[in-house]
């Protein structure tokens, strides 16, 4: 099987069902049926099939969320051309980065964006092939591909360094998508409200596929807005949203009787991409009586871990391995650690991409990203007795400071629960007697008060995990889906050395 045939359950099967809402030019809403969007992107195939982009070509994504970007990813889907989505918010020396990688046929992208695009790149316009592709035949297009054959190259999202470029099949999302419709019981009758950017897997290969294979009715919006959050759920009215944990800190500051009227309508609230701080989870179900599904996925694998539709969605925790996923935690001598021990976690299943695009892997000793048939996530977690994993951050963020390891979430939910505390990041700065220490960044209102902060510390770490400085900052540094851009914070001042620590 392909893509295309698990889309057909809705393209084909459910042809009259009301399909998609999205918001036109002219500020209205346009309604298009499944068998629409079917028409639509075989005339879209026809088109690209004429402009000489055939199967196993890459063609670039430079577009925001709006109903071409769709019909664009069916028709390559159709037709075995490989997607390579790209950031809007990515700029020319990023966007180079990746078109040099990958080598595009070309990109499709909108008049607005084309400047950003270098110059000697191949360029589409969108809105010239939606009028062109209305000359085409609109009748089946299918072309049979094997289920290994890559659909997309997603690029990682380069928060510590240059992204590479990861290569998923056919097969690692039908494998995602089934999943998904199976443990979080998504169907026909579910209403999806769309506020994620479709050049990332979380907004594509979890909402975008998974829509088109229950048939659910989507409301596709460019971005979320959070002065328009509260207009689009009181009149859509979603059943299903899929979020980051920045979507769900805003969501808060909604009325309580609005949030109390969206939460009444809603079935499924997922929050995935970065960590969810257990105080928005915490606050987030007092104030629309939902508990939020935690899951973890990344662009290598799809999605790993989920916590569960039925039972206990614990805090801070992100679940169970899902359904044909296997995990395991390693210690750095590659042998299993025992519950509640933290290491680095490795998974294997259908849903793991086969590779980074041209070999790329990560520099240094440990560059091969597959051990044994194990994809090496580079995040540390533990497990506890009864299954639950519970995510610590990246190997890379981990800071070792007098011969301990410090895990920076620890800290970080400690500063989290202080009055006036909005956001906060940890990192390690190097030190000359203790290699590296902890510092905070810290986004905070006009009640933050650093003695606090330094007796809740005190009350609640060890000695050597004691932030060394707390840095107020105006906002952290965040790419498209929330993740903290670490290599982006504003420097330290230079800070006096610590006395050693007492062994």
């Amino acid at each position: 099987m392909q893509l295309a045939d698990i889309f057909d359950l809705s393209l084909v099967s459910r042809a009259s069902f009301d399909a998609l809402e999205y918001d036109r030019a002219d500020g209205s809403v346009a309604t298009l049926t499944f068998g629409e969007l079917e028409s639509r992107s075989n005339r879209v195939a026809r088109l690209l099939a004429t402009r000489g982009i055939a199967r196993g070509d890459r063609l670039g994504f430079f577009l925001p969320n709006r109903v071409e970007f769709l019909d664009l990813f069916l028709a390559c889907v159709k037709i075995g051309v490989i997607v390579v989505p790209i950031n809007v918010l990515y700029r020319e020396r990023e966007i180079d980065h990746i078109v040099a990688d990958s080598e595009p046929v070309a990109v499709v992208t909108t008049r607005e964006l084309r400047p950003f695009v270098p110059a000697a790149i191949p360029v589409l316009d969108v809105d010239e092939l939606a009028s062109a592709a209305l000359d085409q035949d609109s009748g089946r297009v299918r072309t049979a591909i094997d289920g290994d054959e890559p659909a997309a190259i997603i690029y990682t999202s380069g928060t510590t360094g240059r992204s590479k470029g990861a290569v998923l099949t056919h097969n690692n999302f039908m494998a995602n998508t089934v999943n998904l419709l199976m443990c979080w019981r998504i169907t026909t009758e579910d209403r999806y409200l769309a506020v994620l950017p479709l050049f990332h897997v979380h907004g594509l290969g979890n909402g975008v596929h998974t829509w088109l294979a229950s048939g659910c009715r989507m409301r596709l919006v460019e971005r979320f807005e959070a002065s328009r959050a509260a207009a689009l759920f009181e009149s859509f009215r979603p059943t299903l949203f899929f979020g980051v944990p920045t979507i769900y800190f805003r969501l808060l500051d909604l009325p309580d009787d609005q949030a109390r009227r969206i939460g009444e309508q809603m079935r499924l609230f997922v929050s995935g991409s970065a960590p969810l701080p257990v105080t928005v989870f915490e606050a987030f179900r007092e104030k629309f009586g939902h508990t939020i599904l935690e899951r973890y996925g990344m662009s290598e694998t799809l999605m790993n871990i989920s916590n569960p539709y039925d039972g206990e969605r614990r805090p801070g925790s992100v679940g169970f391995p899902l359904p044909g996923v296997s995990v395991v935690i390693l210690n750095e001598d590659g042998e299993e650690v025992d519950d509640d021990e933290v290491g680095e976690l490795s998974v294997r299943g259908p849903n793991v991409f086969r590779g980074y695009w041209r070999g790329h892997d990560l520099p240094g000793p440990n560059a091969e990203p597959f051990v044994d048939g194990w994809f090496r996530t580079g995040d540390l977690a533990k497990r506890a007795s009864d299954g639950y994993y519970t995510l610590c951050g990246r190997r890379t963020d981990l800071i070792i400071s007098g011969g301990f390891n410090i895990y920076p979430r620890e800290i970080e939910e400690v500063l989290l629960e202080q009055t006036g505390v909005r956001e906060v990041v940890v990192c390690g700065v190097p030190d000359e007697r203790r290699g590296e220490v902890p510092v905070a960044y810290i986004v905070a209102d006009v009640s933050f008060n650093e003695a606090a902060l330094l007796d809740a510390c005190r009350r609640s770490l060890a000695s050597f995990k004691m932030p060394r400085a707390f840095l107020r900052v105006e906002a952290l540094p965040r790419n498209a889906l929330g993740k903290v851009q670490k290599h982006l914070l504003p420097p330290l001042p230079p800070l006096p050395p610590l006395p050693p620590l007492k062994m």
